[in-house]
């Protein structure tokens, strides 16, 4: 290893502590003016990095950004500079808020810096250093692009940290990372400083899961031996399990996991038992015993838990309880369910729980007080102000999505300083900020991701249990997974030892990305830059390993094509008689019956909107009109929309229309017609059922025509037979051996060429996708023939929103010219809100005319756009959703909080967020726009909505 620099060794010995191998290697890379790639164990301290280079850039006097992937770490990574280096020398820049922007040292969000990099802003002079915390966020579905376009686009004299949860192929990002960046050093470390013990708790008895190891990889890739003890003791709980699914808690103490927290992982100024003698009436000060019988209370005469989880178990007050005594807090349990944290707190609050002392929860309690002095007393019930500040005053806490930011942010100030003990929180917190715990809990290992309910993944429970164990301060760290009826110990050991967590690209090209890069350096100059992408050095890397199979699919090929040689003729000929007279037998139904699909699909894709038809089988058989036309692109292919005579809005598919179709009449659809409109649809079925006619439509093929058919079919096939029987290769004698090797020929050749077809779809794939855009662009006059940016490409590049190009569209057909502040903010909304239920409402209630007739406008213009976007097989563009107009109407109408969201479905910190949304939107619109009116609304509509609690948070 080199020896360190007068810059290194200036950093570390301000730090009071030695450094590890994999900090002094990443550091000695910096110092060397080298990038770096950090991939380290969350808690490791891989932080270290990125601050020597905040120290490096203010010792050699240039600029340092440091990047994060939310506000949350941006404000605390924020003041941990400002504690170092002084408020003077450090900014921050979120989005909507400008703190020292000029800074030397600047930490912001990372669309932050892309935003100024497309901008070219002043603020880039003089930057030597980018720290891109969490860079694996760059898989994210959503914002993963961000991290790839800045990284592609920072100037070469930059040098980029970049900090990474440990990744499983940390050294393929690396070697696109050189590709990109040149100079640059991966440096990896899967040791955890902290070890971490994996646990299940079985009724109320904690069970070590592997025999006396932690789940740190073995280098012979094998799975750690699951402790026998905690397999007698589930075989016992079934067993026991009664008809209401009650366990029984064991008395005797099974297994070697009894006394984690006497034993280890305890930190200064614990109690003899480890607890803080605070875990509520009926626990204080009662040293646990062993196995069950730990935690015994909320237990009737027989042993049965009351009040147990579904699937038997300890209540959450048991389990907190009992991690209290066995010396496991602080302990973060995980929840995927925002209501099921919010009924962890009131459980804990009704068996009066107490995790800290009474007048640390008074001090506690006035903090919390002071803090909420910006919000209206009147707010408060709604916001759930009483339930929080009483949990934190008795040392525990939720945390989720839907809480109010502010309310996060003291539960993260108060858990990091170790002021309370307990948090209940959904896995958002393992994406989040810097909260370590001794202890992790998961109640369960299966949760909803939006469309089902799917199991924890390998990558998922890493990152979850990576929480446990604070460095300088625990011991060891400990992983508790809650049993339940069904859950395999087995497979709970293999998900704790599995490290496997691929990085993968999400990049993919967007109209405000492709304006930007091509105003910066031209369209050719710009499909090179994006075909740099991540993205396609990942399918390049994958196309090599194709071509590879596909070369020796080949030379297979050309030994079976002399196997199969016949001197009395072409047996490939020969055996393609032979295929094609099998197929026949044996699918000519089959294949009848694909013939009218295909027609049938056909016959959807050629009808018209206005077309009127029969629709023959399924639900919603009877007679449609056409308002969309099918998608047919590589986008997402999809079937026409029409309106049912139930006044009912559909796409149909094959099952609906298993034979061919056609229009029986057409009638005229109005222009702007909205399928998401009851009035609309009625009146349309209404003057459909006027226009049909009387006759019955065509009737399918009769058996007639089917028997015709078939003697055609049988026909073929006879002459088949007799150009096989006349062929040379039929008299051989080895011809049944040349048929084998015929066979396996044919089976390799359909799979190379399949292989082949994998190749061109996977070679330039990002930038056939920018080509695509540029088309879209060009129609619609962003570009113009000679692909350079319009006046209206100006102002698209400066919308940086998902919906960008119906942002930009709005703008440019003078959409929201008319309206006034509250009836801007709320159309704004449409474009940013996303309803977590997978059921939209299809009707949202409008606050007025002049915003409904704008958002009818906005989805007919959205449906141009969708259209446009099928016909080129791109990515289609989410519809806007007016699920939250009304309630944004009425909060930049200076409505109370409580009265804007009484009666919704919506939690104030999703409302909060969206609104910060909004307020970001609107200042975009108010650059972008060339209407003079329209940027003073957007301006008075910022003010409007950016007050109260969306005003709120301490920096952003």
């Amino acid at each position: 290893m080199s020896t360190p620099g007068p810059h290194l060794a200036a950093f570390t010995a301000s730090l009071g502590f030695p450094l590890d191998d994999f900090q002094v290697q990443g550091c000695l890379a910096v110092e060397a003016g080298q990038g770096v790639l950090v991939a380290a164990p969350t808690g490791a301290g891989k932080t270290i990095v990125g601050e020597f280079a905040v120290h490096l850039a203010l010792a050699t006097g240039r600029k340092a950004f440091y990047t994060t992937p939310i506000k949350a770490l941006s404000n605390q990574k924020y003041h941990d500079l400002v504690a170092v280096h002084g408020v003077d020398k450090v900014g921050l820049l979120t989005g909507d808020s400008s703190v020292n922007g000029e800074a030397p040292v600047v930490v912001m969000t990372t669309e932050v810096l892309r935003n100024m990099v497309y901008a070219g802003s002043s603020t880039l002079r003089n930057l030597g250093f980018v720290v891109m915390d969490e860079v694996h966020y760059l898989a994210d579905r959503f914002r993963g692009a961000v991290w790839e376009e800045v990284i592609i686009h920072l100037p070469e004299s930059v040098q980029v940290i970049s900090l990474s949860a440990t990744v499983s192929n940390a050294e393929e990002f690396g070697d696109w990372l050189a590709e990109v960046r040149g100079n640059h050093a991966v440096v990896v470390s899967e040791h955890r400083p902290v070890p971490l013990w994996q646990h299940m708790l079985v009724g109320s008895s904690l069970f070590d899961l592997f025999v006396d190891e932690t789940a740190e990889p073995r280098e012979d890739g094998s799975t750690p031996r699951v402790s026998p003890d905690l397999v007698q003791a589930i075989r016992g709980a079934e067993q026991r399990r009664n008809d209401d699914g009650w366990v029984r808690g064991s008395t005797r103490d099974r297994g070697r996991g009894r006394d984690v927290g006497r034993d280890r992982g305890r930190g200064p100024g614990r109690g003899p038992s480890g607890g803080t003698g605070y875990a509520g009436q009926g626990h204080r000060g009662g040293p646990g015993g062993n196995g069950g019988a730990r935690g015994s209370s909320g237990r009737d005469d027989r042993g049965f838990v009351r009040g147990g989880r579904p699937g038997g178990g300890a209540t959450r007050a048991e389990v907190i309880a009992q991690l209290d005594r066995d010396g496991l807090l602080p302990a973060i349990t995980f929840i995927f369910s925002r209501m099921g944290c919010e009924a962890a707190v009131g459980q804990l609050l009704s068996t009066d729980t107490r995790l800290i002392p009474q007048r640390e929860g008074e001090r506690i309690r006035r903090h919390v007080e002071e803090r909420m002095g910006s919000l209206a007393e009147e707010d408060l019930g709604i916001l759930g102000y009483f339930d929080f500040v009483e949990g934190l005053s008795r040392g525990f806490a939720c945390h989720h999505a839907g809480m109010l930011p502010l309310f996060r942010e003291i539960v993260e100030e108060l858990f990091t300083a170790g002021r309370i003990r307990a948090v209940f929180a959904t896995e958002t917190l393992a994406l989040g900020i810097n909260m370590p715990a001794r202890t992790v809990v998961l109640e369960k290992l299966v949760k909803f991701n939006g469309e089902a309910h799917v199991d924890v993944t390998p990558a998922e429970y890493t990152q979850l249990t990576g929480r446990a164990g604070r460095r300088g301060i625990d011991i060891e760290g400990h992983a508790v997974v809650q049993w339940s009826r069904g859950l395999d110990p087995i497979a709970v050991g293999g998900l704790a030892s599995t490290r496997t967590y691929p990085l993968r690209s999400s990049f993919r090209p967007t109209y405000n990305m492709a304006v930007n890069l091509v105003a910066q350096v031209g369209r050719q100059v710009a499909r090179e830059i994006l075909e740099t992408s991540f993205a396609q050095f990942q399918a390049d890397r994958a196309v090599v390993g194709l071509a590879t199979k596909v070369r020796r699919n080949e030379e297979a090929l050309d030994g079976y094509a002399e196997s199969m040689h016949c001197h009395l003729g072409d047996f490939r000929e020969y055996a393609a008689l032979r295929r094609a007279i099998a197929d026949a037998e044996k699918d000519g139904a089959k294949k009848r019956s694909a013939s009218r699909r295909a027609e049938a699909a056909i016959s959807l894709e050629n009808l018209k909107v206005g077309d009127v038809v029969k629709v023959p089988a399924g639900r919603r058989s009877g007679w449609a009109v056409v308002v969309q036309s099918a998608r047919t692109g590589k986008g997402a292919p999809s079937g026409p929309g029409v309106v049912t005579e139930d006044r009912q809005f559909r796409r149909l598919t094959l099952t609906d229309v298993p034979v061919p179709v056609e229009a029986a009449t057409r009638i005229t659809v109005p222009k702007h017609f909205n399928p998401k409109s009851p009035k609309s649809r009625r009146d349309l079925a209404t003057t459909m059922r006027i226009a049909v006619p009387h006759d019955p439509p065509p009737k399918a093929m009769s058996a007639k025509e089917a028997g015709l058919e078939a003697a055609q079919e049988n026909d073929r096939i006879a002459h088949l037979r007799t150009e096989l029987k006349a062929h040379p290769c039929h008299q051989c004698p080895e011809r049944e051996d040349h048929a084998r090797w015929a066979e396996r020929w044919h089976r390799l050749k359909r799979e190379t060429s399949g292989l082949q077809r994998k190749v061109e779809g996977r070679t330039n794939s990002v930038a056939r996708t920018f080509d695509r855009i540029c088309v879209v662009l060009r129609q619609l006059g962003y570009l113009d023939d000679d692909s350079a940016v319009t006046d209206r490409g100006e102002r698209l590049r400066r919308l940086y929103t998902e919906r960008d190009l119906l942002a930009a569209e709005c703008l440019r057909r003078d959409v929201w010219k008319r309206l006034d502040a509250p009836g801007l903010a709320a159309c704004v909304s449409t474009l940013v809100h996303e309803p977590r239920h997978e059921q939209a409402d299809p009707s949202p209630r409008m606050p007025n005319d002049e915003v409904a007739a704008a958002v009818t406008e906005m989805q007919r213009l959205w449906s141009e756009l969708d259209d446009l976007e099928g016909e080129h097989g791109l990515e289609t563009t989410m519809a806007p959703d007016g699920g939250m107009a009304w309630m944004v109407h009425r909060w930049a109408s200076g409505e109370r909080l409580d009265a804007v969201l009484r009666g919704q479905d919506m939690a104030a910190g999703d409302f909060v967020r969206r609104c910060k949304q909004i307020v970001d939107l609107l200042g975009q619109i108010a650059d972008a726009a060339t209407d003079t009116e329209l940027r003073r609304s957007a301006r008075k509509a910022i003010d409007g909505v950016r007050r109260g609690v969306v005003a709120a948070d301490r920096l952003d």
